[in-house]
């Protein structure tokens, strides 16, 4: 018996053909030859192991994608419990910043009751300044106020008035350096008495020529400038007295 023999059939198609080879009966000679076509049977074999074949390879790429769904879902599982540690973080780091706003908006309250009181506290300083400036517009005596380096620090308008120079001309200038007709080194012994506070006062009379070039008498008083514990300076009182004799011309 032979089977799946191909044969081409004269159309040109192929045929698959079982063969069965059979002898006659008894006492008679020669065989008997049965072709049964298979072609179908062979086309439904071709399409089986061609179906399992492909089984066989979706079953492979099943096991492929399974392993990769695997790997991927550990991944995932990874990624979640690192999402759920970042979420951890992030719950302290909220906390963290809601204490911290908390302790800014302290911060922020104390700030702003500190600048309204600065603000108060200007207000005040403005007032004392302004009341100081009205006293020294009104004293009629020049005064001059230094700091314990000599340098000027108060310059009021009599001062201007006596001798010349403006506020800003002589603001933060040692005294010794002014260009005046007065004599200023005369000051600097009362001066300096009285910065090191051996002196609580000095008074002179100081011959001058005031800002016209007219010869006067400057009579002057220092003071020192008494802190709460320490000198912060010196006050020169100074008053204009002319003198008679030099303001009687000369006709």
């Amino acid at each position: 018996m032979l089977r799946g023999l191909e044969w081409h059939a004269p159309a040109g198609d192929s045929r698959f053909l079982d063969v069965d080879v059979l002898p006659l009966g008894e006492g008679e000679t020669g065989t008997v030859v049965t072709f049964t076509d298979a072609t179908e049977r062979h086309r439904l074999t071709d399409r089986l192991r061609e179906t399992q074949r492909e089984l066989e390879g979706a079953h492979l790429d099943i096991q492929t994608s399974n392993e990769e769904l695997e790997t991927m879902n550990e991944e995932l599982q990874s990624t979640v419990e690192e999402l759920e540690t970042t979420n951890e973080e992030l719950q302290s780091t909220n906390e963290e910043l809601e204490t911290m706003n908390a302790e800014l908006q302290s911060t922020n309250d104390e700030l702003h009751e500190a600048n309204q009181n600065l603000v108060q506290r200007g207000d005040e300083v403005d007032e004392v300044n302004a009341f100081l400036a009205a006293i020294l517009r009104s004293l009629r005596r020049a005064v001059v106020v230094l700091d314990p380096q000599m340098l000027v620090r108060v310059w009021n308008e009599r001062a201007v008035d006596l001798w010349g120079l403006t506020t800003d001309e002589v603001a933060g200038q040692h005294l010794m350096n002014l260009d005046v007709g007065f004599p200023v080194t005369e000051l600097r012994d009362p001066l300096r008495r009285c910065l090191e506070g051996s002196s609580e006062q000095e008074e002179l009379m100081l011959k001058a020529r005031n800002r016209r070039g007219m010869p006067i008498h400057c009579d002057v008083v220092v003071s020192p400038l008494v802190g709460e514990d320490e000198l912060l300076g010196a006050i020169l009182l100074m008053g204009e007295h002319r003198d008679a004799a030099d303001t009687g011309g000369g006709a």
